[in-house]
């Protein structure tokens, strides 16, 4: 596998960094648009064990990417690099149970009178523009991907397949990959955030970020706080440390009855040798919301405390990569009445059929216990095969 190259239009199609990769390019004075999107498909066959009631379910979904397509526009003007993104992410499949109609489900409001499917929709995942100075750094402001758990599921193998889709109901937009087995969604936010140049291969950002009313209070007088410092290297064995923080003060009703501070700290690690590589990451957590669910603030169980890990090792061989990976996450306390996990592993191929197309098998295994979850126990085994391709 390109592996310099998949990087790339992974960093395009997630954080629309310019470069030459674009699809297209277009260029009017000192201003340039340029154009770059990916689409996936996958077959996937899963089966359920809940408590012993067994199941299975065959869907032709999306991976942990949606679709995407990207409008970015750079320029240079009066000393400061500017650039503006615009970022549209849909999926392949709908809620429709007669072919060729859209989906109508019950509770997903289209309008006042019709119901639709929830499956079809356009995620408008970036929406922001930047400016900044190699001497100063820069300012973004707008809709993005978040700083915490940021570099962990840019690191994700199953970035490029399903892994895991448990809490994404088949068929839907995206499936979870290993979000909430070993690390939480970094998620699409708006925010304001400073990062700075690049220092020897150290960098860091920091900026606020739209608080989340997870609790319902309608009360978020303070708004959110996200910031991550990295090392990064190269040479004949490159890597990466990083650190991360996240933090929102939550007031529960116009009384503040229930306040309290949610909180999440993060560490990782990976390196290259020839063509393997490695990855180590670990967080913890405490109100930050729900971390097998792994959305942050999804929190309707109190203030809980949440931990987890992964790990994740990869090798090349030509044109084709493999590799497995492992995590967990478990939460407890707050109102939760036991201790809750959900692990899952996966093995993956991901073979470059051409520097566009990658062709993606995997195999993937969940476990989760708990009580309050998983009703005491809950399993699924998915077989997947497709490909993605970047443009």
């Amino acid at each position: 596998m390109n592996k310099t190259r998949i990087a790339h239009l992974l960093s395009l199609a997630l954080l629309a960094g310019a470069g030459s990769a674009q699809a297209v390019s277009f260029t009017n004075g000192d201003a340039t648009l340029d154009i770059n999107g990916t689409i996936n498909g996958f077959y996937s066959f899963r089966s359920v064990d809940n408590n012993g009631v067994k199941t299975d379910n065959s869907a032709l979904t999306n991976g942990l990417l949606p679709g995407w397509i990207n409008f970015v526009f750079t320029t240079k003007v009066e000393g400061l690099d500017v650039k503006a993104h615009v970022g549209f992410a849909p999926g392949i499949n709908d809620g429709s149970s007669v072919v060729g109609l859209p989906g109508l489900l019950p509770g997903a409001h289209c309008n006042s009178d019709t119901v639709c499917s929830p499956f079809t929709q356009i995620d408008t995942r970036n929406l922001y523009f930047q400016f900044g100075s190699p001497d100063w750094g820069t300012i973004k402001l707008g809709r993005d991907i978040g700083l915490f758990a940021q570099k962990v599921i840019l690191s994700d193998m199953t970035l490029l397949g399903i892994g895991g889709n448990s809490y994404a109901a088949t068929p839907f937009n995206t499936t979870f990959g290993m979000i909430g087995h070993g690390y939480m969604y970094t998620g699409f936010q708006p925010q304001i955030t400073y990062t700075t140049p690049s220092m020897g291969g150290f960098s860091a950002s920091a900026g606020i970020f739209q608080p989340s009313d997870f609790i319902g209070s309608g009360e978020t007088s303070t708004p959110g706080f996200q910031a991550i410092a990295s090392y990064d290297w190269k040479g004949s064995m490159p890597g990466s440390v990083w650190a991360g923080f996240v933090h929102q003060s939550i007031d529960e009703g116009p009384a503040k009855l229930d306040t309290f501070n949610a909180r999440g700290a993060e560490i990782g690690a990976k390196v290259g040798i020839g063509n393997f590589e490695a990855l180590a990451y670990t967080f913890a957590s405490k109100g930050l919301g729900l971390t097998n669910v792994g959305a942050q603030f999804y929190s309707p169980f109190g203030e809980t405390k949440g931990n987890g890990y992964f790990v994740q090792g990869t090798y090349k061989f030509g044109k084709t990569k493999v590799g497995i990976n492992y995590g967990q996450n478990t939460d407890k306390d707050g109102l939760l009445t036991d201790t809750n996990k959900f692990k899952s592993y996966t093995l993956g191929v991901y073979h470059s059929l051409n520097k566009y197309i990658t062709l993606v098998g995997e195999y993937n295994q969940e476990k989760g216990t708990g009580d309050d979850l998983w009703g005491d126990s809950f399993k699924t085994r998915t077989i997947s095969l497709g490909g993605v391709i970047f443009f």
